[in-house]
C-alpha cells in the first residue's frame, strides 16, 4: 500500500510522443508550481506519496493508495505504470466551481463527451465520490506534466482553479477538463480505479460491477 510520505524513489515517468520526464524533473516540476504559488500553498499544500515497489510498478498490477491523512485542498501523486497520477481531496467552493457557467464556458468538452474517463466517471465531477478527484498527471499535448493550481486567480483573473501546463500553456479545471483555445485536445484521462474503502483508492482496477475499462481506451494520454 502506498502511504504518505516524503520518500522518493528514482522511478521513471514516461510522457506522451516524447521520450518523458524522470521522477527527479517530474519533482521539480512539481516543487516548481508549488513554489509558485507562494503563501497560498498553506492552505492548498501538495503532497508527494511514497511509490510503490519497482515489481508492483513493473507489472502493471493496481496500486492500494492511502488516503486517510488527505486533507481537503490537497494532492497526493503516486506512480502507476510509470505514469504519475494526481489524487486531490476537493474542497466544496472547488465542487461548486465545476458547476459555475463561468467555469463551463471556458471549457472544450465540458460533458466529459470525448473517451477520456471510464463511464462511472461521465458526470460533472468526473470521479466516484465528487470530492476524490483520480486523474492521470499527463497533459494531453505533448505528454507533459501540469502544475497542480487551485487557487483562483493564481494564474490570471480569469483562473478558477485547477491544472496549467508551464511548457505551452494549457489550461485544465479542478476536474481535469481542458479549456478552450489550449494546445492541448483532450481531458486529462482518468484512470480505472475504486475504492477498496473509504480510507483506500485502487488504482488499475475497476469497480464492482463497472463496465471494463483500461487506458487503452482513452483517445489521447
Amino acid at each position: 500500500m502506498a502511504s504518505l510520505a516524503h520518500d522518493k524513489p528514482e522511478a521513471a515517468t514516461q510522457g506522451h510522443g516524447q521520450d518523458g520526464a524522470t521522477r527527479r524533473d517530474f519533482l521539480t516540476v512539481a516543487g516548481n508550481a508549488v513554489a509558485a504559488v507562494g503563501v497560498a500553498c498553506v492552505a492548498w499544500p501538495f503532497i508527494d506519496s511514497m511509490n510503490p515497489s519497482a515489481d508492483t510498478l513493473a507489472a502493471g498490477a493496481p496500486v492500494d493508495v492511502d488516503i486517510s491523512k488527505l486533507q481537503p485542498g490537497q494532492q497526493i501523486v503516486v506512480l502507476w505504470r510509470s505514469r504519475p497520477i494526481f489524487i486531490v481531496n476537493r474542497t466544496p467552493d472547488s465542487l461548486k466551481t465545476l458547476q459555475d457557467k463561468a467555469d463551463t464556458d471556458q471549457l472544450r468538452d465540458p460533458n466529459s463527451d470525448a473517451l477520456q474517463q471510464p463511464d462511472y466517471a461521465k458526470n460533472w465531477h468526473r470521479s466516484i465520490k465528487p470530492e476524490i478527484l483520480v486523474l492521470v498527471g499527463i497533459c494531453t499535448h505533448l505528454g507533459c506534466i501540469p502544475s497542480f493550481t487551485p487557487q483562483k486567480g493564481a494564474i490570471d483573473a480569469a483562473w478558477l482553479g485547477g491544472y496549467f501546463c508551464p511548457c505551452h500553456g494549457s489550461r485544465y479545471d479542478m476536474a481535469g477538463r481542458v479549456a478552450s483555445g489550449v494546445p492541448a485536445p483532450y481531458n486529462l484521462p482518468v484512470p480505472p480505479y475504486t475504492f477498496v474503502n473509504d480510507k483506500t483508492v485502487r488504482i488499475g482496477e475497476n469497480p464492482p460491477n463497472a463496465a471494463n475499462f483500461d487506458l487503452n481506451s482513452v483517445e489521447q494520454i
